[in-house]
């Protein structure tokens, strides 16, 4: 299993639109993406590195598993 590492924000965009999140809204520099069934939305903020505790923090409210991530991660 590759570590995760700090990613440009498209890729994790990408990621989330995979996993079936759909664009809510857009504050600033952040983009608010949320999915029926889980709570807590999905915020990315358009960074070119975003940090692994964004990431990690996103996986945890997507209720995604690092298998699930790298799984969508290579069709972006």
């Amino acid at each position: 299993m590759p570590n995760l590492t700090a990613l440009h924000w498209k890729k994790i965009e990408c990621v989330f639109k995979k996993a079936g999140f759909k664009f809510s809204r857009q504050t600033d520099n952040y983009l608010v993406y949320t999915k029926d069934g889980i709570l807590r939305p999905i915020i990315i903020p358009k960074y070119d590195e975003v940090g692994i505790g964004i990431i990690k923090n996103n996986m945890k409210s997507a209720n995604m598993t690092r298998e699930e991530f790298f799984e969508y991660l290579k069709d972006c």
